[in-house]
């Protein structure tokens, strides 16, 4: 699996992502992403800071402590920083001889017309440097464009082998279902994935999304497990919001979790790490880590500490008292 930066990547042919993965097990579970057969890292590598928050020496930095780390699961899209992030994350594959040994997942932003789509993915190939993505996602749901000329979009890049696995981000249960109707009808190409946000705070996918990719055999990737930073308990109720932090520079991400339930979770979650000896982001992780129905948690980070913070999280198993509280 991952190995030691001094080594040759390019010699290294023992890993193979359609074979089961049994070294390093110890450090990283590895998962079935749907019924593709590839086997994703429970924690994968959201690479939306690389080429936006942090240059690409800094991204590299992030890059390699994740691979070394046995993180094989890479997570971009066209819209992350214009395409930058595509850029980095290809020219750091390229450099390391990494492509082969990956998982490489991108997406598809903006109006989902068949047209669209493959134009999208030939211009995410030429940035990742890659003839093939193995998860091609669409970001989001488009209630403007027929869905079924989606599909056929996705169904001739499986067709042109320009990629392997189909994929959406942000979908609700009862879109991913119409896509999979719609998918098997035709015998078009399939969802194999959703990526949704899932934290302590934004659980909307239980009731619903997570019992129909269990019953459907559907990867679930999701992303956002601090709450865009708000679980790691630099916001307070009634506080002004900290300068420069994410939440003042998009204070978008306010409306969602500055609301009294959001608020209660944060105070729970100060309470379980008190009590635990553990970081608030530390319990935050765990708790995302461990839940029933995910496949792999997408971390972001601007340096390495934050990539070892996921490691220590995922070591600490959060016992079932201390998970009842946090969710009561």
């Amino acid at each position: 699996m991952a190995g030691t930066l001094n080594k040759d990547y390019r010699k290294e042919t023992s890993y193979d992502l359609n074979s089961d993965i049994e070294e390093d097990r110890n450090v990283m579970e590895y998962r079935d992403l749907g019924t593709t057969g590839l086997k994703v890292s429970s924690i994968g590598m959201g690479c939306v800071t690389f080429g936006r928050e942090i240059d690409e020496r800094v991204s590299f930095e992030v890059l390699d402590h994740a691979w070394e780390k046995g993180i094989n699961l890479y997570d971009t899209a066209a819209s992350y920083a214009q395409g930058a992030s595509e850029t980095v994350l290809g020219k750091w594959m390229s450099d390391r001889g990494l492509r082969e040994q990956v998982v490489l997942a991108t997406k598809v932003f903006g109006t989902m017309t068949k047209d669209h789509v493959i134009q999208s993915a030939e211009e995410s190939l030429t940035r990742l440097r890659t003839d093939r993505i193995d998860l091609f996602q669409l970001h989001h749901w488009d209630d403007q464009t027929p869905l079924e000329e989606t599909l056929a979009g996705l169904t001739t890049l499986v067709q042109q082998d320009k990629v392997r696995f189909v994929g959406c981000s942000n979908w609700q249960a009862w879109q991913l279902a119409k896509g999979l109707l719609q998918a098997k009808s035709h015998g078009w190409a399939c969802m194999q994935s959703v990526q949704p946000a899932y934290n302590l705070v934004q659980r909307e996918i239980e009731p619903d999304l997570l019992p129909l990719c269990c019953d459907q055999e559907i990867g679930v990737l999701t992303y956002s497990p601090l709450a865009a930073g708000f679980l790691s308990g630099k916001y307070r109720r009634d506080q002004e919001v900290p300068k420069g932090t994410r939440f003042d520079v998009i204070p978008g991400h306010q409306p969602i979790y500055f609301t009294n339930e959001g608020f209660a979770v944060l105070e729970r979650l100060e309470l379980a790490a008190e009590k635990s000896g553990r970081s608030m982001v530390e319990i935050a992780l765990s708790w995302a880590l461990s839940r029933q129905g995910v496949t792999s948690v997408l971390i972001g980070a601007r340096n390495t500490d934050q990539v070892a913070q996921a490691f220590r999280a995922e070591s600490f198993k959060l016992d079932k008292a201390l998970a009842s509280e946090l969710t009561p």
